[in-house]
């Protein structure tokens, strides 16, 4: 393991492949968790439910991240690990079902490319080391939250609340801030989103945002600090009004039918991710001048 970590470090190029291919296989395994959890989360309120009135519940087979096998939805066709290699197999298989030639949805060998992109950029940005290693968790967690809330309008607990505990640990030995700006900024992050919620329903009678906004905002605080969350919410309101309007007008999108707001707060916790501190510097330089 030693001589492991002395090759990452003296060898940057082959800590960027390694994190990249791991990324693909992670992106993978994250499909499956996008597509499992709200329906594992699904099956466990049903569960209470039932618990909680006397009703029986029926007996189903286990459901969870590791059982049943994957199969295909239409035919049941149990995919092969041959199948299942990250976008090369989407690739051979020309987008479709090897049993029933039906098509896969391109969003599979999308998740496991992005994986892998940002997972090689991370290790390229920061280099090996617990920043490095750390962001690449970050950034997995954020591409399973978005596309969950897309899917689902859901941002699950089992998800942000782990993320937002490991970023106030991560801090402590200050690995991206001070464990002060970390803990600052999980505190700012929920309470921003939870004011913008109660002055929103106070003054319309509507909720324009779930509780799962307010933990993932808190989590991004947490591992980036106080000072990104301004950042943050700029460029995931000005994203998320940009793409609104434009369903709207463009996509006869109704005006009553929910957005996710998750995915936009994902994106900018990204981008002051890699970038935060570029942009802040530059955005302060800029109104600072003459």
């Amino acid at each position: 393991m030693t001589e492991l970590f002395l090759l990452f470090q003296s060898e940057p190029v082959v800590f960027i492949v390694v994190c990249g291919t791991l990324g693909l296989l992670v992106g993978s395994f994250l499909n499956v968790v996008i597509h499992r959890l709200p329906r594992m989360l699904e099956r466990g309120w049903q569960a209470q439910c039932a618990e909680l009135s006397g009703t029986p519940l029926k007996q189903t087979a286990p459901y969870n991240l590791l059982a049943p096998r994957s199969a295909c939805p239409h035919c049941g066709h149990k995919i092969s690990a041959l199948e299942n290699i990250p976008v090369i197999s989407y690739l051979l298989l020309r987008g479709k079902c090897k049993g029933c030639l039906a098509p896969i949805s391109i969003r599979y060998p999308v998740v496991e490319a992005i994986s892998g992109i940002l997972s090689a950029y991370a290790a390229w940005h920061f280099g090996f080391g617990l920043a490095g290693v750390t962001a690449i968790l970050f950034i997995w967690a954020l591409i399973a939250l978005t596309c969950i809330d897309l899917d689902t309008q859901l941002l699950p607990d089992d998800i942000t609340l782990p993320l937002l505990w490991l970023g106030l640990l991560l801090n402590l030995s200050n690995t991206y801030v001070t464990p002060g700006d970390a803990v600052i900024g999980a505190v700012a992050g929920y309470l921003v989103l939870w004011s913008v919620y109660w002055a929103f329903k106070l003054t319309t009678g509507k909720e324009g945002m779930g509780y799962g906004d307010f933990k993932l905002l808190a989590a991004i605080g947490a591992w980036l600090g106080w000072q990104m969350l301004p950042l943050v919410i700029l460029l995931s309101s000005v994203v998320g009004a940009v793409v609104g309007i434009s369903l709207i007008l463009f996509a006869k999108h109704g005006r009553d039918i929910p957005i996710p707001f998750g995915p936009y707060l994902a994106g900018g916790g990204l981008i002051a991710l890699f970038w935060g501190t570029t942009l802040t510097q530059s955005y302060l330089q800029f109104i600072a001048a003459p």
